[in-house]
């Protein structure tokens, strides 16, 4: 399950968007609204937002997606369910709203419209709304018993549109040359190939990186919102762990009858330790070594 917020400043769009009868909608909740047609709905929507001028886009639409594989057990009336408990963790009441489903995509969504001016004229605020949207959606989801969704591996590339669609390119192109990549030029080089480029963002005028940001098709992106796996310090501490693990193996083969043999974890890891002691040993005697200048002895005085 995950949560897509718009604001806006008419009512218009939105309530003839999710009321289109193209999108096979259908209405499962209504508050707070006059219903004898749309314009009667936007209408209601735009008197009680009249009531506080100071809210600049009185227009809250959140679309609730669920995973594909949760559609055979999601009823409208459990789709309900599920969208009272995050409206009310949004702490998005007292206000006009309606909750409406769509059919024409293959998995299961819901939009839920509300008016940002509450019934007493106060503003609903949108203060952290993603953050705070983020982490209920995961908690509904375990809640009810959802399918988890492991980041963009569920996106249906071919629906997207740009900037979406370049976007998903690029975290593809990462996802795949990553792993054999022990530094930043062996990804360049890689993500070159793809067209692909890299620019990286200086703290002030430091030569200290702050951040790296991906272009491709005159579109491009920070490394966090590529994915927060991309992040420069995500994907610097990757590249570290990949050198750790090469060391590791080349440690962890021994000659064996001209061959290369893999060997067993336990065996490897007592290995390394046996290595590393060794060096260290070899280090101590080569200190030893270094003579000392003898001290002068003292005749007897007379």
């Amino acid at each position: 399950m995950i949560a897509k917020i718009v604001k806006g400043q008419d009512f218009s769009g939105v309530v003839n968007y999710v009321l289109n009868p193209e999108k096979q909608a259908e209405l499962l909740q209504i508050e707070g609204l006059r219903t004898k047609d749309h314009q009667s709905i936007i209408e209601s929507f735009r008197i009680q937002a009249g009531m506080n001028s100071r809210i600049k886009s009185p227009v809250g639409h959140i679309s609730l997606d669920f995973s594909p594989k949760d559609k055979p057990t999601l009823t409208s009336e459990r789709m309900q369910e599920i969208a009272d408990a995050y409206r009310k963790a949004m702490e998005i009441e007292n206000t006009q709203y309606l909750l409406v489903r769509h059919y024409d995509k293959e998995h299961p969504h819901v939009h839920l419209v509300f008016n940002r001016v509450d019934d007493e004229g106060k503003t609903i605020s949108d203060k952290n709304d993603r953050y705070r949207s983020e982490k209920i959606c995961k908690e509904l989801t375990h809640q009810f018993g959802l399918y988890f969704a492991k980041g963009k591996e569920q996106v249906n590339s071919h629906r997207l549109k740009e900037p979406d669609k370049t976007k998903y390119r690029i975290y593809e192109a990462l996802k795949i040359s990553l792993p054999g990549c022990k530094n930043w030029d062996e990804l360049i080089d890689k993500l070159k190939d793809v067209q692909i480029t890299v620019e990286f963002k200086f703290r002030g005028k430091t030569s200290e990186v702050q951040g790296v940001t991906f272009a491709m098709n005159g579109y491009s992106f920070s490394g966090s919102k590529v994915d927060r796996q991309f992040s420069f310090s995500m994907i610097t501490a990757q590249m570290e762990s990949n050198r750790k693990i090469e060391l590791q193996n080349q440690r962890g083969q021994v000659q064996h009858g001209g061959n290369q043999t893999d060997v067993p974890g336990n065996y490897l890891t007592s290995l390394i330790r046996a290595i590393d002691k060794q060096n260290e040993c070899e280090r101590r005697k080569e200190r030893q070594i270094v003579p000392k200048k003898a001290k002068r002895r003292k005749g007897p005085t007379m």
